[in-house]
Order: C-alpha cells, then structure tokens, then sequence
C-alpha cells in the first residue's frame, strides 16, 4: 500500500512522471479474463479498477486516456478507504482547477470501487444544490444499471434492494440503497441533515463535499459562507467523526471556505482555525507546476498543454478558475489598476537576482527580474520597464545556466546584480564568466518599506510591464499575505537601482553602471 502509484524510491508519481503502459504492463492479462481474477487485481488498485470497469468516464472526446496529478492524487489516497479511521482520522479538502476530472474521479469511480469491495458501506455526498448532488447518484445509479461489466462482477451492487412486496428500500433521486448493502445518500448543502441514516440504520462512513460554495455574485456572500462553514462543522462532520471525509472544489469567493483552504498552503501563517481543529489536510493542485529545472508542467498535460495554460495565465480568469487565487481587488498594497503595460526605449537593461537564502529549503525560490531603463527626457521622468519576472527553486548551479539562458534571450541586457546580504563571494564565484558584468549589493531596508517604495513609483506611472507577469502581479495583489514575494524583492531591487539611486557622499564608495556595461 506504501507504494501505491509511487517509484521504487517511494516517491509520488505525477502526470508528468506517470507512465500508462509501463503501469498496465505489470498485470497478469490471464487474471483479467474471470470475474475472480479482475476483483482480486483492483481490490487495493482503484486506478486499476476504474480502467477496468469505466473507462468512457476517463477518457477524453477523442478516446485518449491520460491522468492528471488530481486523478493520481485522489486514487492514491483513496487506499486510505480500506480501513476504518479513528475520531477525524481520514479528513482531506482537494482543491484543483476546473475540469480537472476531481468529480468524476471523487464522485463516480472511487465510491462504485470502495463500494464494489466493500471497503464503504453508506456514502453522504453534499453539492451546493440538491440538483447536483442527485446528479451524481444519477451518474453512479446509471453505471449501476447499464455496465454490463459492472453487472456481471458486481451483481449484488448493481441491483436495487427490495422488499418483501418487490418495491426497492430505496430508489430515489436522493437515496439509493443496493442489495449488497451499499447506500448513498444525494443532499443539498444547506438541507437538514440530522440524524440521516440509511434503510440499515446506519450513519454515513464517507462524507463527501462537492464545490459546496455558490458563485460570487450570484447571491453568495462572505455572510453566507461563514454559514455555510457552521453548517459542515456543526451539521455534517458531526453526523460520524470516524468517517472519511472528502472535502473538494475550485474557489468561488475569495476567503471562502475553499479559499481559506487555498491559503492554509500558499500562505505563511497558520492556516484558518477549523482547518487545524478539524485535522484536515489540505491538498492544492496549481495548474502551472514548477519543475527541478526551472521550467514549468502543466498539471493534465492531456488536457491542457503548458504553452496554453501559460498563455492565459495573465487573465484574472485563469487565476480564479485554474489557480484558485482570486485577484484582490482591494489589496493592502497593489490593486490591479496599478500595472500598466508598454515598453521604454531603454539605454541601460539589467538582470536582477533576488537569490534564495539556500536551496535546502523548499519554500525558497531565486527570482530574476529583467528591468529596463529609460532616462527623462521632455519634463517627463525616468521611467522602468520590466521584460521578465519569474521565480525558480533550483540549485545555484543550475542558476548560472538559466542567467545563461535569459542573456541569450534578452542581449540588451548589459549587466547582472544580485543582492549578497551574505556570501558574497560565493555567488561571484557561483556565477563566474558571465558575458557581462556582474554586480553585487546588500539590502538593509525592511520588506515592507522596499515594497511601499517600489509601489510609489507604480502608482506614479513610473514602472510598466512590457508584458503581462502573472506570477510577479499576483504576489504583488495578494502582499504582504503572500508565501513567496522574491518577484517584488526581485523588481524593487532592480527599479531602485535606476530610479532611487543617490549621488555618492564625499568618501563613499560605489560600483558603478558605466555605458556599456548595460
């Protein structure tokens, strides 16, 4: 089980690591040709399992059949189904993209699966609306009746208890309860739930929670999902606190109760309170995942193609539906109204480096701005314009490749500085022989004050963005409740260097930015 969907070193596969044929390639094909043998290869496999028994609800219009991190991720912790968990034992809250396959997945192929193999006995599922979650026990009822595979397996699963009179115990658009034993339960979030049991008498052993938040805008609110918080924590979690609980959606309100899970990852600081007394583990899926080397994945590759993801990852729409991160439109510090783009005719261009403090610690990336410059001219003021803004967890190493890299692509750039508040050296030493001059700083200003400086000269029409910089503008919108700001270090360092520099004191020292240097 330890290795369930993981390598031999234990290491989780992804959708980018995970290889279809290889996994298929490991059965025994004489075990598939019996009812016997199928149940006993997809007894502790559900990926195996859905494969198996439904694979039209995995495979994409044109008939491929691929996996994203959601799917590996849901299949592998559903093992966790095969036990029964102590008090709050099993309780996880999934957030991921839209059209993710997270429903299907949650809500179709992993219950039929636990249920198949008797590892859950009575499912709960709650939906913002009792019209979706019958929806789903729709879905699972029509599997039920029409896979002629499923039947013939699993006959007693598929076929509707009945009473002595011939009437089914339960067949309706809310309750289903088959011969096996196995019941599921359809509900509406806000529908009272107390005291739900199924035909047997007995109380839910998994939870499930589907986008259970409404649409922002379409009636609501912050009131009313603190409501709705009361309503799971008080009227569903309570219904058995041994059961698997699965809480999963996309945001829909910014610090919603998915959003609040959203931040117990992405942001530093404790994560809302009934997260941590509720012992849940959260799991965020980011559309865009960053690779050892710098580059980036997309998380469904079959899906969605990284090139597209990256293209739309300016717009506010991507960074509601596939990030899960809500543009603040009342930051602390930037609103969106604060970028403007366009490009300067620059005579100096620099690469700027925010280095990570060290690279053991996952939480630190090296960020590097490229920042161009443009001297006042016609009673208008300096201005900057920044061509580059991205963040990367790599060795230092492998950052002099990419410095490397990002010369090659902008040969305007004249010089490269990075702030060295210790081991200076060690970076001259780490990126030597570069093409152009390497220059070398230290910061002493508090965060906070560097990002009011920076903010000042945006709002002042000073700085541009020659293109759209996703990943810089969202830690800048969501600062200082941010778990990564490198970028703003990155561009504000860079920004101040042409824009805040001061005329040396008598007896000081400085390096300077000669013509042709940049």
């Amino acid at each position: 089980m330890i290795g369930y969907l993981r390598d031999d070193n234990g290491v989780p596969y992804d959708a980018g690591t995970f290889d279809l044929d290889a996994y298929l390639s490991r059965i025994n094909p004489r075990l598939l040709e019996s009812s016997e043998g199928r149940r006993v290869l997809t007894r502790l496999d559900p990926l195996l399992w859905a494969i198996m028994y439904v694979p039209h609800l995995l495979k994409s219009p044109d008939g491929q059949l691929t996996f994203g991190d959601v799917h590996l991720e849901l299949y592998r912790d559903a093992l966790e189904l095969v036990r029964e968990p102590g008090p709050q034992e099993s309780r996880r809250a999934y957030v991921a993209p839209r059209g993710s396959g997270k429903s299907t997945t949650l809500f179709l192929a992993i219950p039929l699966w636990a249920a198949a193999h008797g590892w859950i006995r009575f499912v709960a599922a709650f939906s913002s609306s009792a019209t979706q979650a019958q929806d789903h026990l729709a879905g699972l009822r029509r599997e039920l009746q029409t896979n002629k595979l499923l039947r013939a397996d699993y006959p007693e699963l598929a076929t509707p208890a009945r009473k002595m009179n011939g009437t089914p115990v339960a067949d309706s658009q809310s309750m289903l309860h088959t011969k096996s034993g196995f019941s599921f339960a359809a509900r509406g979030i806000d529908t009272e739930v107390l005291g739900l049991v199924d035909p047997e008498n007995r109380r839910p052993d998994m939870l499930l929670l589907d986008d259970i938040e409404g649409e922002e805008g379409a009636g609501y609110s912050a009131y009313q999902a603190k409501k709705r918080l009361i309503t799971v924590l008080d009227g569903i979690m309570p219904m058995n606190d041994r059961a698997h609980l699965r809480l999963i959606g996309t945001v829909n309100l910014p610090n919603g109760i998915l959003h609040q899970c959203v931040k117990a990852v992405t942001e530093p600081g404790p994560p809302a309170p009934w997260i941590t007394e509720q012992k849940i583990q959260v799991t965020y899926f980011p559309p865009l995942v960053d690779q050892p080397d710098g580059t980036r994945r997309s998380l469904w590759p079959g899906r969605w193609s990284t090139e597209h993801l990256e293209s739309i990852a300016h717009t506010r729409a991507f960074a509601k539906s596939f990030k899960n991160m809500p543009v603040n439109e009342d930051g602390d510090y930037w609103t969106p109204e604060d970028f403007a783009y366009g490009d300067v005719q620059a005579s100096k261009v620099l690469l700027q480096i925010d280095p990570a403090v060290t690279d053991k610690r996952t939480s630190d990336f090296h960020a590097l701005a490229v920042v161009a410059f443009e001297p006042g001219r016609d009673g208008r003021l300096p201005r900057c314009a920044v061509r580059y803004a991205r963040a990367y967890r790599m060795s230092p190493e492998k950052l002099r490749t990419k410095v490397l890299e990002i010369l090659q692509t902008f040969p305007e750039i004249g010089a490269v500085r990075i702030e060295v508040n210790q081991g200076g050296q060690t970076w001259r030493a780490v990126l030597h022989d570069l093409p152009v001059r390497l220059l070398v700083h230290t910061e002493s200003a508090p965060k906070k004050v560097r990002a009011t400086w920076l903010l000042n000269h945006y709002q002042r029409g000073r700085v541009l963005h020659a293109v759209p910089l996703p990943e810089a503008e969202e830690q800048m919108t969501a600062f200082p409740d941010v778990l990564n700001d490198d970028l703003i270090d990155a561009i504000g360092a860079g920004v101040r260097f042409f824009l805040d520099r001061q005329r040396p004191k008598a007896g000081a020292t400085t390096t300077s930015y000669v013509k042709g240097a940049a």
